[in-house]
């Protein structure tokens, strides 16, 4: 795939400009322990921002805090002006989609069967018509098929479609859950590490990719620990050091303060937290996770 890297176009209901997310204040805690404090972050319609720190820093809480699988212990997450409810399923119908560190995907479903799976948010079709199986169910199963298939195309898998998602190869397992999450239609899109695990040709494919998507006028906010994939990437980058923002700025703000350095080089600096708590606040998002992934009638939300 090959795109320019101007937006071109704005996702619909988003105005140019628009502020998409604005999160104030977002903090969460576990019991004692803090592993998100009074964080605020904006993103706009047409950007891609990125969000980075070191291993333990609470950036996949803070995402977890954004798309209502945590209900944050302060502060206010809001989508396009309104605040999001705490709940993950109206978040995604509110318009903002995400993917996970650890793939997600219906491994003994085919690749369309996945992404068929993200388009039941827009889908209005209820319990009765698709009982009866009347003409209203059967033009909107085949217009999801249709979107679908566009999806498919646009990451590069339409050719695979019929495939078992499990048999694909790692890469490509990634660009189906970008392709997943985008079928719900969102305005903002997350994606927590997209380039994890992949080899250089992957990565550049993914960076061509999610220009793409912002062309299509879907803001993104990303995580991700390559460093060089991220300021080529990001309008903006942001810096969380145990769970705390530090920096926000351009790529060559972020890239020339001596706090940023430090913290990936494991160096102290005035004020930081201490080795003991930052293994306290990773092992509480641990445990705040595997609490949730195992929780009765959970296992069917991957």
């Amino acid at each position: 795939m090959t795109t320019d890297t101007t937006t071109k176009d704005t996702a619909p209901g988003t105005t140019p400009g628009e502020t998409v997310l604005d999160a104030r204040g977002v903090t969460m805690r576990f019991g004692g322990l803090t592993a998100v404090r009074d964080v605020d972050l904006t993103v706009n319609s047409g950007e891609i921002v990125g969000l980075i720190g070191p291993n333990g820093a609470g950036k996949t809480t803070f995402f977890n805090c954004l798309t209502g699988l945590y209900v944050p212990t302060e502060g206010e997450v809001r989508y396009k002006g309104t605040v999001l409810p705490p709940k993950s399923f109206k978040v995604t119908a509110a318009g903002i989609a995400r993917t996970f560190q650890n793939i997600r995907l219906f491994a003994n479903m085919t690749v369309l069967e996945n992404v068929l799976v993200g388009r039941h948010t827009r889908t209005k079709e209820g319990l009765w018509s698709a009982l009866l199986r009347g003409p209203g169910f059967h033009k909107a199963e085949a217009a999801s098929r249709t979107r679908a298939m566009e999806l498919l195309a646009f990451v590069g898998l339409d050719a695979k479609a019929e495939h078992l998602a499990r048999n694909l190869p790692y890469g490509e397992q990634r660009k189906l859950e970008i392709a997943r999450a985008l079928a719900s239609e969102p305005g903002l899109l997350l994606l927590d590490e997209p380039t994890a695990g992949m080899n250089p040709q992957e990565t550049r494919a993914t960076e061509e990719l999610v220009f793409a998507i912002r062309d299509q006028g879907i803001a993104v906010l990303v995580i991700e620990h390559d460093m060089r994939f991220i300021f080529n990437l990001c309008d903006r980058v942001a810096v969380l050091v145990q769970g705390q923002k530090l920096i926000e700025g351009d790529s060559a703000t972020v890239q020339g303060d001596e706090r940023v350095v430090a913290a990936y080089l494991g160096e102290p600096f005035e004020d930081a937290p201490g080795d003991e708590e930052a293994a306290e606040v990773e092992a509480a998002e641990a445990q705040a996770g595997t609490t949730k992934d195992t929780a009765p009638g959970k296992e069917n939300e991957r």
